[in-house]
């Protein structure tokens, strides 16, 4: 069953795994698609299949958001297409290799996708939304933004970026008709792992959740208005908890005065 017409949803990392199924998922939610990733061929098969199947409008940027050509002819699109209302900042790469044995050149690109790219994307959509009075943003983040130890730390600091970027645009922009939403993947079935270096059979089955499960729930919670998701968090009550303290410290963080712990005895002159 499809929906009445939304407007017009643009994904990146749309060729494949999370990517892909946020857009078979909202074609049938009623949104026509912008289909962004390098894979060229891969994006027309599945916007093929998606028109089939829904008679919604898709079309294809084949665009390495790595290549700053590239992205610009991207987020031109985000600034001029008034039919678009929701950004979905799915494009993304990871890594579990440590720290040092790690190539700095590769970590570098890393950032310039996770936390460079989804940055400009963001701001060439979001005036345009203001200007409207409506849109809605969907980030990709991961369990790593809270739990950095997990995986490679650039990898978890480039997440730790998307989650604390969402929390702000969120605060800046709930007035202004424009909802945020971070997405919290735990472990995901896709070819992220395998990108990576580290195959998914090798990863424990109780850990893994399938690519579909993953955007299902996390439309629900989309549908709820959560600014934070998290999927694989069974008891959301531990997140409400983690919140509400990081909330309670936050009137606290700035002082004129050193706290006691850090104030030496005065010794005697």
């Amino acid at each position: 069953m499809t929906h009445g017409y939304r407007g017009t949803a643009l994904i990146t990392g749309a060729s494949s795994g999370i990517g892909a199924v946020y857009a078979e998922r909202l074609a049938r939610r009623g949104y026509d698609l912008i289909l962004v990733a390098r894979n060229r061929d891969r994006l027309i098969a599945l916007a093929q299949r998606i028109t089939n199947e829904t008679q919604r409008s898709v079309e294809v940027v084949g665009a390495d958001l790595n290549d700053r050509a590239d992205l610009a002819a991207v987020e031109a699109i985000l600034k001029h297409d008034a039919s678009i209302t929701l950004l979905v900042n799915n494009a993304g790469v990871g890594t579990h290799t440590p720290l040092l044995e790690s190539d700095v050149d590769a970590m570098t690109r890393l950032i310039e996708l996770n936390v460079t790219a989804l940055t400009r994307l963001t701001y060439a959509a979001v005036p345009g939304f203001v200007a409207r009075g409506t849109g809605a943003i969907i980030n990709v983040s991961s369990i790593v933004a809270i739990s950095p130890e997990t995986l490679n730390g650039v990898y978890g600091g480039s997440k730790a970026f998307v989650l604390a970027f969402s929390q702000s645009l969120h605060h800046e922009l709930a007035d202004k008709g424009v909802q945020v939403q971070a997405v919290l993947p735990g472990a995901t079935a896709t070819d992220f792992w395998e990108t990576g270096g580290l195959p998914i059979e090798h990863l424990p089955k109780a850990i893994v959740m399938s690519a579909q499960d993953l955007v299902d729930a996390a439309l629900t919670g989309f549908d709820r208005h959560e600014l934070v998701t998290l999927p694989s968090l069974h008891a959301g009550e531990e997140w409400e908890a983690y919140e509400t303290a990081r909330r309670t410290m936050a009137p606290h963080l700035s002082s004129s005065i050193p706290a006691a712990r850090y104030v030496t005895a005065q010794r005697d002159a």
